[in-house]
């Protein structure tokens, strides 16, 4: 394992980090999934209040076999969840329950987009809050998730001692929100910068189209596209802690090969990524990373699926994509969840991390995939079905 410094506390934290929303329903299979993790030497855990299950889960299997003391726990304040200064208090001794923990090591602020954000709980006291935990030793360190304009980014990061940050950050996303620019106004501070969206929501592991993979092939076929997409953070000193959000053992143990394998990258090397790139934006073509802050639709819709499905129409091909669609929509059951049925109502781009204008991408999905000869032929397959 790779280890880079927190410069604020002098702790060693991981270069790859298990990021916890992902759980399988398996529990079993969880508890392998975070022992190999340790015993690869990942440190860094990092779980949400709204990750359905995770933090209980985490702190279950991390009290059943004794390893609380050999992880950093991160895990976050739900911000849009907050009405009043009573409320930290209430998410965070939440919080320790569930982790079964009596100490947070990096504790963040999850989802800030703009200095409204931070304007809205200085109003509540957040700081006081937060230097009375720090006094007590229930927090150790504080920080911040960020998903919002690099322009908001700075004024938030100047806006407070802040002792660690997370940014969306990839080879795809290098000028994206925070982006670049981002990483190196944190890393000027000293402070530790959490990656999340390593791969685009598996994306680059797993999405790539064709082309861009037999590039990367060409390039070096000892390595994955996981590989490429980790390798080009880990390349960059800015970067402390790489996230990935593993859901199996056998996605943790090849992310610890390729740690352990990990060397620096070379000029040609690098230059292969920008062909990847040019390849990847002419199918990819709605940014969505899956992180599911859209859900629940009032309407039942499977916002995350559907803009997959779509996607993947163009990366792998229109048949492919279609049959996506038709499993996320349960198109073949009597109760289809489509897109169609968007009331415009917005509540899903209002807790979008990326902005993303949904009504108006729902809409391009319908037409891809909801034209009268698609519905004839999925409401055929619906009648042989339900016979």
């Amino acid at each position: 394992m790779i280890y880079r410094e927190d410069k604020v506390s002098g702790n060693k934290l991981s270069a790859l980090g298990l990021g916890c929303m992902r759980f399988p329903r398996d529990k079993a299979e969880t508890e392998r999934m975070i022992l190999t993790a340790i015993e690869g030497g990942v440190n860094f855990f990092d779980t949400a209040y709204i990750y359905p299950g995770s933090e209980v889960t985490l702190g279950e299997i991390l009290a059943k076999n004794n390893k609380r003391n050999d992880v950093y726990i991160a895990t976050k304040l739900p911000l849009v969840m907050c009405r009043s200064a009573g409320d930290f208090d209430k998410f965070f001794d939440e919080q320790l329950r569930r982790l079964q923990t009596d100490y947070i090591d990096y504790y963040f602020i999850h989802n800030m987009s703009d200095y409204a954000d931070w304007e809205k709980l200085r109003s509540f006291g957040l700081e006081q809050w937060v230097a009375e935990k720090k006094k007590t030793g229930q927090i150790h360190h504080i920080g911040f998730s960020f998903h919002g304009t690099y322009e908001e980014f700075i004024k938030i990061l100047d806006a407070y001692t802040w002792e660690f940050c997370m940014i969306q950050y990839n080879y795809y996303d290098v000028n994206y929100q925070a982006g670049k620019k981002g990483l190196q106004a944190a890393a000027e501070k000293n402070i530790p910068i959490i990656i999340m969206e390593p791969l685009l929501g598996g994306t680059l592991a797993t999405g790539l189209p064709k082309h861009a993979v037999d590039i990367l092939a060409k390039a070096d076929p000892n390595l994955s596209p996981a590989d490429w997409a980790l390798w080009w953070l880990w390349n960059q000193r800015e970067v402390t802690v790489v996230l990935s959000g593993m859901s199996s053992t056998q996605i943790i143990e090849s992310n610890l090969r390729s740690v352990k394998n990990f060397r620096s990258l070379n000029d040609k090397e690098l230059s292969v990524y920008d062909d990847v790139i040019n390849v990847f934006r002419k199918s990819y073509k709605i940014n969505c990373t899956g992180c599911n802050y859209c859900l629940p639709c009032p309407k039942g819709i499977n916002i995350p699926a559907c803009f997959t499905a779509y996607n993947m129409s163009y990366i792998k091909g229109y048949i492919k994509g279609a049959t996506l669609h038709v499993t996320s929509t349960a198109g073949a059951t009597g109760n289809p969840k489509s897109p169609r049925l968007c009331n415009q109502c917005g509540k899903c781009e209002k807790h979008c991390p990326q902005k993303l204008p949904i009504r108006k991408d729902l809409k391009k999905v319908a037409r891809r995939f909801e034209h009268l000869p698609m519905r004839m032929a999925i409401g055929l397959l619906r009648w042989i079905l339900m016979r």
